[in-house]
C-alpha cells in the first residue's frame, strides 16, 4: 500500500534533530522524498540514513538557512536531485531570549532572519518552480496539491515575555503564510502553518544546569529551562504535560496530505490544548 504522499518532494529545514528530524521521518515513511536540512552536516546525514535504512529516499543539505543564497541553493538542489518541489517545511529555528532593553540588535536580526527572513527566501526561490510545475501539469490534464507548512508558536500568536524577537518573527509567519495562500491558490498550493505550544526538545528540556548552551554560528545559546517553570508550565496544559517531537511532526504531516487540499491560509495550534493567544 502507497503512503500518503508517495513520491512527494520534501524539503525540511532545520530537520537533523528534535521536532523536524520528526517531520522528515513521518513523510519520509508515507513515502516523500526528503531534502533533509539542519546547521551541521552530522546530524543532517544522520537523518539520511535513517530514512535510508527504513527503505526510504532522503539526500543531505546541511547549511544555516540564514545565509542569503540558501534557498536558492535548497530549493536547487531539490530539483537536482528529484526534478521537483512537491512539500516544503520551514521549521529550522532556536531562541535566544531577553528583556527589551537588554536585547541588541544582533540579537533581533539573528532570529528574525532565522524564522521569517529564512522561509520567505527559500518560498521566493521555490515559486518559479512551482509554477512551471503546475503550469505543465495543468497542460497534462494531470497534477496534484503542492503544500507549504510554515512554523509558528504560541508565543507569537499570544506574545511572551522575553521573546520580542522571537514572538514578532513567529506572528510575522502568519502574515506570510496568509499571504502566500492567497497568491499560490492558482498554482494548487496549500499554504498553512503551525503553532507549537510546549514541545519537549533540546531546547526545552528540563535542566537544573543554568549553564547548558548550544553553538549556533558561533554564538553559544542559553537551553533549557529550570525543573520548576517546566512543571508550571505543564500544569497550565489542559492536557497536563508537554508535547513530544512526534506528536508536534503529526500536527505537520495534517497539512502535507490529500485530506487538507481544501484548507489553506490557516494557523493549527499544537499546544495540548493551550490558547493560541
Amino acid at each position: 500500500m502507497q503512503g500518503k504522499v508517495q513520491g512527494r518532494v520534501a524539503l525540511v529545514t532545520g530537520a537533523g534533530r528534535g521536532i523536524g528530524r520528526s517531520i522528515a521521518l513521518k513523510l519520509a515513511s508515507e513515502g516523500a522524498h526528503v531534502v533533509v536540512n539542519d546547521l551541521d552536516a552530522g546530524p543532517s546525514e544522520a537523518v539520511v540514513a535513517e530514512i535510508k535504512a527504513m527503505g526510504g529516499e532522503a539526500v543531505s543539505f546541511p547549511g544555516s538557512v540564514t545565509v542569503p543564497e540558501f534557498g536558492e541553493m535548497f530549493v536547487q538542489k531539490a530539483m537536482d536531485t528529484y526534478k521537483s518541489v512537491d512539500i516544503i517545511v520551514n521549521n529550522a529555528g532556536y531562541t535566544w531570549d531577553n528583556v527589551i532593553q537588554k536585547m541588541e540588535d544582533e540579537q533581533w536580526y539573528a532570529i528574525i532572519d532565522c524564522h521569517l527572513t529564512a522561509p520567505f527566501r527559500i518560498l521566493r526561490a521555490a515559486q518559479p518552480r512551482i509554477r512551471d510545475l503546475a503550469r505543465a501539469e495543468a497542460a497534462a490534464g494531470a497534477g496534484f496539491n503542492r503544500k507549504v507548512v510554515n512554523i509558528s508558536s504560541v508565543s507569537g500568536t499570544g506574545g511572551n515575555a522575553g521573546q520580542a524577537n522571537y514572538s514578532a518573527a513567529k506572528m510575522g509567519i502568519v502574515g506570510l503564510t496568509k499571504t502566500l495562500a492567497k497568491e499560490w491558490g492558482r498554482y494548487r498550493v496549500n499554504v498553512n502553518a503551525v503553532a507549537f505550544g510546549f514541545i519537549k526538545t533540546r531546547l526545552t528540556e528540563a535542566t537544573a544546569d543554568s549553564g547548558a548552551r548550544i553553538d549556533i554560528e558561533g554564538r553559544q545559546i542559553r537551553v533549557g529551562i529550570n525543573p520548576d517553570s517546566a512543571k508550571d508550565i505543564e500544569a497550565r496544559i489542559p492536557l497536563g504535560r508537554g508535547g513530544t517531537p512526534d506528536e508536534a511532526a503529526g500536527s505537520v504531516y495534517l497539512f502535507c496530505i490529500p485530506e487538507s487540499d481544501y484548507v489553506s491560509g490557516q494557523l493549527l495550534v499544537c499546544g495540548g490544548g493551550s490558547a493560541p493567544g
